[in-house]
């Protein structure tokens, strides 16, 4: 490996990672590269029957669980879910954990989005990445000579634009094992997000959930519904993707893959010409 690869993902809550990105993760944690969670909330409101900090601790113990799955460090921050604010004191926050992990690619919600949270980290993130590089700006924790690159994770909103894929990643190999990660989030998957099945769908068509009392009880048919709800959620990512997908893997490749993780780069990180894409995505075919 010429270079390790610092790969810092940035959710809103301790779960967007790993369905966004923990795909691409396994690849580059596969190759050696370094890789580190952080969700900027608690996640202490995500739930319809526990709250506050029992759920809390609930949701750090499998955001835990989930990274020793890919081997990699799970940073929660201790702010309430639901109540995220894209100020100065928490892009502070973004501003010293990016600094300190130095991260060659950060990737993060975009800052149009469905929930507050998700659009309070993208514009904490963008607005973090002029000014890792101000020494002024959090004065005691030192800054960086060069912003990192920035990555938006897919969506389907469309106002006020849309998601334009850069990149789109082939994780059939390591979807198993993405599987295997979620499920362990159960607080989520298995219970509020099965409860709230009708604003998932509208929303971002994330999951086909259905009703709580319908998810299985036992553990191999549990892990086997989330299974078959993602493999039909990044199936729709790999076709809404699919001209990218086949531009980066070629025709009859590219029209076989059945799900997919994709990229957008953000113009306000640093800018990469398009024949370096593959220096941060090595995973990709030459």
């Amino acid at each position: 490996m010429a270079k390790q690869l610092r790969v810092l993902c940035i959710g809103a809550h301790p779960d967007d990672c790993d369905f966004h990105c923990g795909g691409m993760t396994l690849m580059w944690r596969d190759l050696g590269h370094e890789v580190k969670f952080v969700s900027l909330t608690n996640g202490d409101t995500g739930h319809h029957q526990m709250g506050g900090g029992p759920l809390a601790r609930r949701r750090y113990a499998e955001a835990q669980a989930s990274a020793a799955i890919a081997d990699l460090e799970y940073e929660i921050v201790d702010i309430h879910n639901g109540e995220l604010e894209p100020d100065v004191p928490t892009r502070k926050i973004v501003v010293r954990i990016i600094r300190e992990f130095e991260p060659d690619l950060v990737i993060c919600h975009r800052p149009n989005d469905y929930h507050p949270d998700h659009r309070a980290t993208g514009v904490l993130v963008q607005d973090a990445m002029f000014q890792v590089t101000v020494p002024n700006f959090v004065p005691l924790t030192p800054s960086l000579v060069n912003a990192p690159v920035l990555g938006y994770t897919h969506d389907t909103f469309t106002e006020p634009t849309p998601f334009v894929p850069t990149v789109a990643i082939d994780t059939d190999e390591v979807f198993s094992r993405k599987v295997d990660m979620m499920h362990c989030h159960e607080s989520q998957v298995y219970e509020w997000l099965a409860r709230e099945s009708e604003v998932a769908d509208d929303a971002e068509k994330q999951l086909d959930w259905v009703a709580e009392s319908k998810v299985p009880e036992s553990d191999e048919e549990r892990r086997a519904w989330l299974a078959e709800r993602m493999r039909k959620r990044f199936g729709h990512v790999a076709d809404q993707c699919r001209d990218c997908v086949i531009r980066w893997y070629g025709t009859e490749h590219g029209g076989q893959i059945r799900t997919a993780e994709a990229i957008m780069i953000s113009e306000y990180g640093r800018s990469i010409p398009e024949e370096e894409i593959r220096t941060y995505f090595p995973f990709l075919p030459e």
